[in-house]
């Protein structure tokens, strides 16, 4: 758990311009399963299994009950009566944790499943992770890693953690904003961009294997938004060096830089499609900031029709069901969660309620997303399941309580 001196002191103003442009390795893991044929309960993928949970360790339990209680596919139950399945966990070896599911009356064993981690909690939520894979047949996400910005002091400082707010780790200290964290796809970089030592925002990089850190593209202007490609050979990012914000992408050293959109609006946002052949950005070439996406050249651009609010950024792309994209939209003075479906071509809010929900990033299931709670006096990371029930509300679950600080724009990745 975080404590509360861990983040404090958030910092008032920030820079307009800079907001609206960037709107751990541990040691090899291994694993050892028994018995992989998944035991769906039921093939409807917007059924809810219900599920107890038990260990005789307290620490075990209470991570099982956190990660379970923020996947909208399962419901915990207090008594195993009513359960479709009970999962079981124990510490079977040095960060290692065998994980039993039973069910029927009296309940019998099913599958057992041991996972290895960088950590016991880490094998822990890798345990459970196998356990929604065997109950769904589609993956799990608990054993993310996070990197977010904590507000501390008189800066906006670079973090990583477990999904949890679990085994925190801070790896800027510059007292100075650093905002848009972004994992490399193998988990051994960071991109980020800083006010750090120019003044001016530039693009850094972390290697987080030697906590080497190196200004990766330092040009004239706001060098902003930095993402690595899905096969983390390139970056795209927004330049302002030519005079407006445009779209560029280079090498991971920010070397070979080439420019892809040429307007006189502004872009913001970039990111890639799973397959790293088109490139997502926002643009406010009809007025004010909408959804558009292009070949990884820059060639062929059109726009998004999300059509449900005139106001449609920080765009990310669904890993698994690549039709969907999740941004950020405006509605009713405020910002919401929403997103766009390709092949029916319309969108649907999938956050409601009176904070801003802002930074969606998809986690490794497809089905739920990490994003920033935003109100005037708080700042909290969440989950929301996107699955919802005609006539029901989203599942949101905040990851941390907001006095235990200020966090912002998460990024996540699944490492095998």
């Amino acid at each position: 758990m975080l404590s509360s001196t861990l983040f404090s002191s958030p910092r008032g103003g920030f820079a307009v311009l800079f907001l609206a442009l960037c709107s751990f390795l541990g040691p090899s893991l291994e694993s050892r399963e028994i018995e992989l044929d998944p035991i769906v309960a039921t093939g409807q993928r917007d059924d809810v299994l219900r599920i107890y949970l038990q260990s005789s360790e307290d620490e075990l339990l209470e991570l099982a009950r956190r990660a379970f209680s923020v996947h909208g596919g399962f419901r915990v139950l207090s008594s195993p009566e009513e359960a479709q399945f009970i999962f079981q966990f124990r510490t079977s070896g040095a960060n290692e944790v065998s994980g039993r599911v039973l069910s029927g009356r009296p309940p019998e064993e099913l599958r057992r499943v041991v996972q290895r981690g960088s950590s016991s909690r880490n094998a822990l939520l890798r345990t459970a992770d196998e356990m929604v894979r065997l109950t769904t047949r589609n993956p799990g996400f608990f054993a993310s890693r996070l990197t977010f910005v904590g507000e501390r002091g008189e800066g906006r400082e670079v973090f990583t953690s477990d999904l949890f707010l679990g085994e925190v780790r801070q790896l800027t200290r510059d007292g100075s904003d650093s905002v848009g964290p972004r994992w490399s796809p193998d988990g051994r970089r960071i991109v980020y961009t800083s006010y750090f030592q120019s003044g001016f925002p530039d693009i850094f990089m972390i290697d987080l294997g030697t906590r080497r850190r190196e200004a990766t593209v330092t040009l004239d202007g706001t060098n902003t938004g930095a993402r690595f490609s899905p096969d983390g050979r390139n970056l795209v990012m927004t330049l302002t060096g030519e005079g407006n914000s445009e779209v560029y992408v280079s090498n991971i050293r920010g070397r070979n830089i080439r420019r892809l959109t040429r307007t006189n609006s502004v872009q913001s946002s970039p990111g890639w499609s799973p397959d790293g052949r088109q490139i997502i950005f926002a643009s406010d070439r009809m007025g004010s900031p909408q959804l558009y996406v292009m070949n990884r050249d820059g060639s062929g651009v059109r726009r998004l029709p999300t059509d449900i609010s005139r106001y449609a950024a920080e765009p990310d792309w669904n890993p698994v069901d690549t039709n969907k994209i999740a941004f950020t939209a405006a509605v009713a003075g405020r910002f919401a969660l929403a997103v766009y479906d390709q092949e029916a071509r319309e969108s649907r809010f999938i956050t409601r309620g009176p904070a801003d929900a802002v930074h969606p990033r998809w986690l490794a299931d497809g089905r739920h997303i990490v994003f920033t709670e935003r109100t005037s006096n708080s700042k909290v990371l969440s989950i929301v399941d996107t699955q919802v029930r005609e006539g029901q509300s989203p599942k949101v679950t905040p990851l941390h309580r907001s006095s235990q600080g200020k966090l912002s724009m998460p990024d996540a990745i699944l490492l095998p």
